[in-house]
């Protein structure tokens, strides 16, 4: 049986917009990836004193589905969230866990009252999606300036960041997958 990291699109998005993040997934994770579409039940996790969707209630619909053994699930979404001590978070992830959430409604020029810019859109989607299944393979907020895994809490921030871990958190990625069951994809060298 393969283990697969899931990229399940909640979102309004279409898959051929995921598919290359999937592909980047893949990339970083050295494991096979598959990207579907599953709807979320957003009703029960809307708080209507804040505006804003529970992104823990969200996530526990993932980990409702006994199937998870062995594998990642990452929901994309693209409503607002939120957990109680924060305004807002572009996502959240079990610690060295199963499940994760990004939502994409931060990340979207739009919200900031700017042109619309759907590349950029789908380039902070992909460095959030690394940044939180990082977190799920047992990844720390790193401090290094560009790595993916440093916490980013403007879209600036993102900006700045590349979509990929340092040289640090690739080494501690790597020693994780060598102590796991899941197999591992062989990279092609880049010249």
């Amino acid at each position: 049986m393969t283990s697969l990291i899931h990229i399940i699109n909640a979102s309004h998005l279409p898959d051929s917009d995921l598919q290359p993040i999937a592909d980047a997934v893949e990339r970083v994770f050295r494991r096979p990836v598959r990207l579907q579409r599953r709807p979320l039940d957003y009703e029960r996790a809307f708080d209507d004193s804040r505006g804003q969707f529970s992104s823990g209630i969200l996530l526990g619909q993932l980990l409702a589905d006994d199937n998870l053994i062995g594998r990642k699930e990452i929901v994309v979404v693209d409503v607002d969230l939120f957990i109680p001590v924060l305004t807002f978070i572009f996502g959240e992830a079990q610690f060295e866990g199963a499940a994760a959430i990004v939502s994409a409604y931060r990340l979207s020029d739009e919200f900031y009252g700017l042109p619309t810019d759907h590349a950029k859109l789908l380039t902070r989607l992909e460095k959030e999606v690394v940044h939180e299944l990082g977190h799920t393979f047992g990844l720390y907020h790193c401090h290094q300036f560009e790595c993916v895994m440093r916490s980013s809490t403007y879209v600036e921030e993102i900006d700045l960041k590349q979509s990929t871990p340092c040289l640090e958190c690739r080494r501690l990625l790597d020693r994780k997958n060598e102590n796991s069951s899941l197999p591992e994809i062989r990279l092609q060298e880049s010249l």
